[in-house]
């Protein structure tokens, strides 16, 4: 809720009650999704505000402005650029014409930047407003007290004098136990890692919220950590000396802090070529060192816990993908369209 001369809101968090622990504790005004006083909630409240697609079937009240913040910038195709879809449940006709549907309710679309912009007009069929104001979510990440901030995460996670590696890969689309319900295959040699890196890293575990796996860990539990369930990715990136990840948006978020990135692709050529498709040649220009191996990767993370320099890649990616992402973001986002009525372009 806010509260003050300017600004007037009575926010509300929609929340999935397998989730809603958090919410109570962290005090915040929720309502249980999908309940009659959400439903009530969804077709009074002045603005939506979400980063994914709502469920086709709830109408968007003519009085409701519908913002949405999308989840990343994108690496792997989306929506009407896809050539195939691959996920179960639908088929590509009807996963794009649905999308469609979807995508004409929003009002605004919040971009983090040109790059971004490009592709989601065409990929979501948008023709309403588009802000460029980077991603609100990341304004945490130019935190000036960023530091002391850190130490505290580390000791309350008990992760003190050690070097962090966060593993964030992406989901497949064709592996899958049912539909929203993918399986993961982990293909680090962990006998390996413990015995060439053990002593010196922990390693944060942090699957896609679709991936529905149980990984048995109990061998390595002094240097693997699961955190597919902590609440905010964002203070593991802060965390975390160097990013590991695959065909996942978190590199862009994670590029603002400027810490080193390692790409491991062990089927980049099926996902690029068969499952997804790129928008950029990831290859060319990708901000990190990309290994297929788990051999590899081991000997790059060596060689970033000894010299973490960031990629020749970086200083350029940063300024195409990063550059609106100041801290400032948030405060952009509400004067655009909390100061000012946005509505439909005529």
């Amino acid at each position: 809720q806010q509260n003050n001369s300017k600004y007037s809101f009575n926010m509300v968090w929609s929340v999935d009650k397998n989730y809603e622990h958090e919410f109570i504790r962290q005090g915040l005004n929720y309502s249980n999704r999908f309940t009659l006083s959400w439903l009530w909630k969804m077709a009074t409240a002045k603005y939506w505000v979400t980063n994914s697609r709502l469920p086709l079937w709830l109408p968007k009240p003519n009085k409701t402005i519908y913002i949405q913040t999308w989840h990343g910038t994108p690496l792997k195709r989306l929506a009407n650029d896809m050539d195939v879809v691959r996920m179960p449940g639908t088929t590509t006709e009807k996963y794009k014409k649905n999308f469609s549907k979807e995508s004409s309710k929003w009002d605004v679309l919040i971009s983090p930047n040109k790059y971004s912009t490009e592709i989601f007009k065409r990929a979501f069929h948008f023709n309403n407003t588009v802000i460029e104001t980077g991603y609100p979510r990341n304004d945490i990440l130019y935190k000036k007290d960023i530091e002391p901030y850190k130490e505290k995460l580390k000791k309350k996670l008990g992760l003190e004098r050690k070097k962090v590696i966060l593993y964030a890969p992406t989901w497949r689309d064709d592996n899958f136990y049912s539909k929203g319900n993918y399986k993961f295959d982990l293909k680090l040699d962990l006998e390996m890692i413990k015995k060439d890196l053990g002593n010196q890293v922990v390693i944060l575990l942090r699957m896609h919220y679709l991936v529905n796996q149980d990984f048995d860990l109990e061998d390595y539990k002094e240097f693997i950590m699961d955190v597919s369930d902590y609440p905010d990715i964002r203070d593991l990136y802060i965390i975390s000396d160097i990013l590991v990840t695959d065909y996942s948006s978190v590199f862009f978020d994670f590029a603002n802090l400027k810490k080193p990135i390692l790409f491991y692709t062990y089927d980049l050529e099926y996902y690029r070529d068969n499952l997804r498709g790129f928008y950029f040649d990831i290859e060319t220009n990708a901000p990190g060192k990309i290994v297929d191996n788990s051999d590899d990767l081991i000997e790059e993370l060596k060689n970033l816990l000894k010299n973490p320099k960031l990629h020749e890649n970086y200083a350029r990616f940063y300024n195409e993908f990063c550059l609106y992402e100041d801290g400032k973001s948030t405060k952009r986002v509400v004067e655009k369209i909390f100061g000012k009525e946005i509505g439909r372009e005529s």
